[in-house]
Parts: structure tokens; C-alpha cells; sequence
């Protein structure tokens, strides 16, 4: 049962299939370039899009716009620290700001990074900044009962470490939840393993806290030391053991913008103080209006309450079993945020280089109006993953309707899947890591 009730609505419209299909032309088979009223049920990310609570929607009358000094930085400073433990916090308009305040202070030209495995944005700024990013994720097979799938393989690191040397690896990075790994999540004890191997090569330890208070129910859920510890107290633990936090508040800050940099060493909350006021602001205001700094200070302590928490987690669970039931092929266990498809299993008869997963997302747009995203070769060109398509849900927005539509919009693409052809890429931007957003596609002839 839903933790919550709805106060505001929004109206919601699925256009005719005549529509759809134009739009598809329209957006270069590329669903990024969709207009959103075009779509019924947007899964695309859940990165800002959910529905903020009463709380915080107070919260924001009382924001303070003052350029520097604001009040409103102070709240969101309690509750970073009281909620997180990082008392040292540059603020910065969404997650990637943080990625460019923190790792252009940390990354240099021939440096490499290993992270359990990078997403998009982590990957074009280490990039960007000269680095090499390194994906030192455990071995697993998609069927296995592995509770934490998303964890780290230390060994890897020790391996890069020894092959470039540790001099060259001024980082390691910990995504909770792993993101590019199916949304899984990552156990406390792989976190302090984690530590131990940044201690042995001398490397700032950074956790992407992005979803935090998920992968902190999932360890109450599934890690017997800690399964009568609340979520909160996990949260603090897991996150006890990194020199610097990477945070989007538009993932489990609950808000529609902002995000920060966590730092514990002074030296670098200096450098990365410096580096925010020229990218993202003044180090009280970051890129956002007071507003947003209340929203995230509340929306912080929501995220780690039992009652939302596991409402949120269960809710991604029910779409993977109304998909399961439907002959979906799905990554399981259900992560934290999304469900993901694995669509060279749905669309056997596609080879990766036509991009099996771009495919699905389309006809999942065309058949329901539901647009999802490709985590695949489009996504992450050459790189050896499996080909996924992601379904994320906003936060506390949908209903047991909307997934049941989803699944019967799945059910439909099933039934003409043989019908179906490839995709080509036409025209595409120069930095390949990010060229999923923008690029466009054709059905291959």
C-alpha cells in the first residue's frame, strides 16, 4: 500500500498511434528528443522528475536569496551533515556540477580512475579531464541470487594498480546503487573493502551517493549485520568510510534540482570550494535559489524514513514481477530505481552493433506511449555490457495502473518482435560517452 496520497494532479495524455510513430521519425529514433506532453508514462529517469512532499514544497517559501551567507545553505549544511555526516559540502546545481567540481580537482591528464562501474556523466568527466575510467565490477551472472550485485572487485583494482601503477590512480570511485550495473546495490562490507584498497594505493576514496537511502534498505534488507539497524543509521555508515561524496539532489534528495560535493580533508573542500565558485557559484548558493537548498535539506531526511524508503523499493519491485509475469526478460533482482530489460534476450534476432536495446525503447514508445532509455551499445559504445533497457521510475508518481500499462505495452511489442529491424546511428556528437543524448537513428535497410 502506498505511503502517501496525492494533493496535486496532473493530466496525463497518450496520443494515437499515428502520432507516436511520426514523433519517433521526428526525434531520429532517439526518445531523448521527444517532447514530454508527447509522452504517457515517462520512465526515462527518475533524475528530478518525482513529486516533492508537502514538507518540502513549505520548506521553499522560506528560502533565502541572499547571495552569500543564505540561511537556506545552512539548513541544507544540518541536514547533509545530519543525515550523510559530510559537514564540508560545496553545493552545485545538479549531479554532474558536483562530478566537474570534485573530479577536475582530483583528475589530471594520463590519470585513471576505477569506479564498480561508471555511468554516463562520471565517464565523460574523468574524460574530460584527461583520465582513463576504469569498470572493476564483480563477475555476475544475471540469474544468480547475489544479493549485492553492484559491489566492487577489489582484485581488479590491485591489478590496475600493479599494471599502471598506483601513482596514476588519484582515485576510487563506489556508485551506490551501481547504476550501470542494473541499478544494483553494494554491502557495507564491500564499502570497507573498498576503503582498505584505496588506503593500500593512496587514493581519495569517493562514494556517488546518489541513491544512498536505497542502497541502504537493500543492506538492511539483505546484510545480516545490519538487519536491525535502521536505514538512517546505515546510511551514515556506509557513507562513514569515503573522503568525499558525489550527490545529486535530484535522486535521493527528492528534489527536481540541485546536488554537492561532501569533502572530510580541508585542503580539498579549498580546492573544490574555488573550483564551484567559478563552475557552479558562490560556495552558500552553488547555482541554485534558496528555494532548492530547502528542498533538498527536507527531502534528505525523507529519504532515509522506513515508512517512504521501502515504498519506494517495493513499488520498483512490483513492475518487475507485472513484467516477470508477462515474459519479460529482467535483470533480477529488482534494483532500487529502475527495472532493466535485457533486450538482447527480448530481441534475439538483433545484433548488438544495431543496437537491440534502441530498438525496444522505440517500439515500448510506439506500442504504450512509455519511453524508457537504452543503457547499451548506444549508451556506452565499444564497452562490454550487457544491453539493457532501463525503466526508472520518479519517485512517490505513479500508480499500479501506469505498470500494468507498462507491462501490456511490452506484451505488445512481443507480439510483432520478429517484424522488427535494426538501428543506424546518422548523425551523432564528437564526444562519444555522451552521444546518447543527442544523436540520431534510422531503422537500418
Amino acid at each position: 500500500m502506498r505511503a502517501y496520497r496525492a494533493k496535486v494532479v496532473e493530466p496525463i495524455h497518450l496520443p494515437d498511434r499515428d502520432e507516436r510513430e511520426a514523433n519517433l521519425e521526428s526525434a531520429g529514433y532517439n526518445v531523448f528528443n521527444l517532447d514530454a506532453e508527447d509522452v504517457f508514462i515517462d520512465l526515462l529517469t527518475d533524475s528530478g522528475t518525482g513529486t516533492m512532499s508537502d514538507e518540502q514544497w513549505a520548506a521553499m517559501m522560506r528560502g533565502d536569496e541572499a547571495y552569500a551567507g543564505s540561511d537556506s545553505f545552512k539548513r541544507l549544511q544540518e541536514s547533509v551533515d545530519d543525515v550523510m555526516g559530510f559537514e564540508k559540502i560545496v553545493p552545485a546545481h545538479q549531479g554532474r556540477g558536483a562530478e566537474n567540481v570534485l573530479y577536475g580537482v582530483l583528475i589530471s591528464e594520463g590519470d585513471y580512475v576505477p569506479n564498480n562501474t561508471h555511468f554516463d556523466t562520471t565517464r565523460a568527466h574523468i574524460v574530460n579531464n584527461g583520465g582513463k575510467p576504469v569498470d572493476c565490477p564483480i563477475d555476475v551472472d544475471a540469474e544468480d541470487e547475489e544479493s549485492f550485485k553492484g559491489n566492487l572487485d577489489p582484485d581488479k583494482v590491485r591489478e590496475l594498480a600493479d599494471n599502471v601503477g598506483a601513482e596514476n590512480i588519484p582515485a576510487l570511485v563506489v556508485t551506490i546503487t551501481n547504476n550501470s550495473m542494473a541499478g544494483q546495490p553494494v554491502s557495507v562490507e564491500n564499502i570497507r573493502e573498498a576503503r582498505d584498497v584505496a588506503d593500500e594505493i593512496d587514493a581519495t576514496f569517493v562514494i556517488d551517493a546518489c541513491r544512498f537511502a536505497e542502497n541502504a534498505y537493500f543492506v538492511q534488507q539483505r546484510e545480516d549485520e545490519f538487519s536491525d539497524a535502521s536505514v538512517a543509521d546505515i546510511a551514515r555508515e556506509e557513507l562513514s568510510y569515503a573522503d568525499a561524496i558525489v550527490m545529486s539532489g535530484k535522486k535521493d534528495a527528492l528534489s527536481n534540482i540541485g546536488g554537492f560535493v561532501g569533502v572530510r580533508d580541508e585542503s580539498l573542500f579549498e580546492a573544490t570550494k574555488q573550483r564551484g565558485i567559478l563552475y557552479e557559484g558562490f560556495t552558500t548558493y552553488g547555482g541554485l535559489a534558496g528555494r532548492d537548498l530547502e528542498a533538498m535539506a527536507v527531502g534528505l531526511r525523507e529519504a532515509v524514513t522506513e515508512s517512504y524508503i521501502e515504498d519506494r523499493v517495493e513499488q520498483v519491485a512490483e513492475l518487475g514481477d507485472l513484467l516477470q509475469e508477462a515474459g519479460v526478460p529482467i535483470f533480477a533482482p529488482t534494483g532500487g530505481h529502475a527495472v532493466y530489460v535485457d533486450a538482447e534476450e527480448f530481441l534475439p534476432e538483433i545484433p548488438r552493433e544495431e543496437f537491440p536495446g534502441q530498438v525496444l525503447t522505440c517500439e515500448l514508445y510506439r506500442e504504450g506511449g512509455v519511453r524508457g532509455v537504452e543503457l547499451g551499445e548506444f549508451a556506452f559504445p565499444g564497452e562490454d555490457r550487457p544491453q539493457l533497457v532501463r525503466l526508472c521510475l520518479p519517485r512517490r508518481s505513479y500508480f499500479r495502473d501506469h505498470l500494468v500499462h507498462i507491462a501490456e505495452s511490452f506484451e505488445k511489442v512481443a507480439e510483432r518482435r520478429d517484424e522488427l529491424t535494426g538501428l543506424e546511428v546518422v548523425a551523432e556528437p564528437e564526444m562519444e560517452e555522451l552521444r546518447h543524448f543527442s544523436a540520431e537513428l534510422e531503422p537500418v535497410e
